[in-house]
């Protein structure tokens, strides 16, 4: 798989690429990440990629020409163009698994105070990590491509994903280590007892437990889907 970013502050970049996991990714060629400055892009002199918005207003706005340039030089045919944005589809993790069997994304940070709206028939979809205003969409596609990386086969061990929260609609259950006993506070006995059954179904009980008390609306999406299977 390969990923591109389109940014215009690509040092930002720089630390991120050597987090471990992101790193042995890369250093087994699993993934390929292409960070590609759109300040190169930029016609004339001055190399300018912003202007002040048309009708007034604060801020400055990122200029059509550069990103659809490189957009045209670094995108291909079967490439999976994507805006960051706060009027995309907010992400979760069925989108992440989604994202993960694609060939080549492409990911556009915005900056400023916004990107020319026409900009937009250029790319297949925009995604939001949430509902607040970050500086710029770097930190938001860092997000993304680690919540991709982690799940390409090699990367991690293929069992570490899979009963992860959110994977099956739900939180994941309580986790425990040594000692068995912390200042009087126990580890509750089923998981001490070695039967692999009675821990299963416990798990599952306490994920259903946690996501109806700490995350009602995503309980409600849980019980509707199994309805509707």
């Amino acid at each position: 798989m390969k990923i591109t970013v389109l940014t215009v502050f690509p040092d930002s970049f720089n630390s991120f690429l050597q987090m471990p996991v992101i790193k042995r990714a890369i250093d087994r060629k699993i993934c390929e990440i292409e960070i590609v400055d759109i300040k190169h892009y930029a016609d004339g002199c001055f190399r300018k990629i912003d202007d002040s918005p048309f009708g007034g207003g604060v801020g400055m706005i990122l200029r059509c020409q550069p990103i659809v340039d490189a957009l045209h030089e670094k995108a291909f045919t079967n490439s999976l163009k994507i805006m960051l944005s706060p009027k995309g589809k907010q992400y979760d993790q069925m989108q992440a698994r989604e994202l993960s069997t694609a060939e080549h994304i492409v990911l556009l940070c915005g900056h400023y105070e916004g990107i020319d709206a026409r900009v937009e028939k250029y790319f297949d979809r925009q995604i939001s990590i949430g509902d607040y205003i970050l500086t710029g969409g770097e930190i938001a596609a860092e997000v993304i491509i680690d919540s991709i990386v982690r799940l390409l086969k090699g990367v991690l061990r293929d069992s570490v994903t899979v009963d992860e929260s959110y994977e099956n609609g739900l939180l994941e259950y309580p986790q425990y280590t040594r000692p068995a006993d912390f200042n009087g506070d126990r580890v509750p006995d089923i998981l001490l007892s070695g039967n692999h059954k009675r821990i299963e179904d416990w798990r599952y009980e306490k994920s259903v437990e946690l996501t109806k008390q700490l995350r009602p609306d995503l309980f409600e999406r849980y019980v509707a889907a199994k309805e509707n299977k």
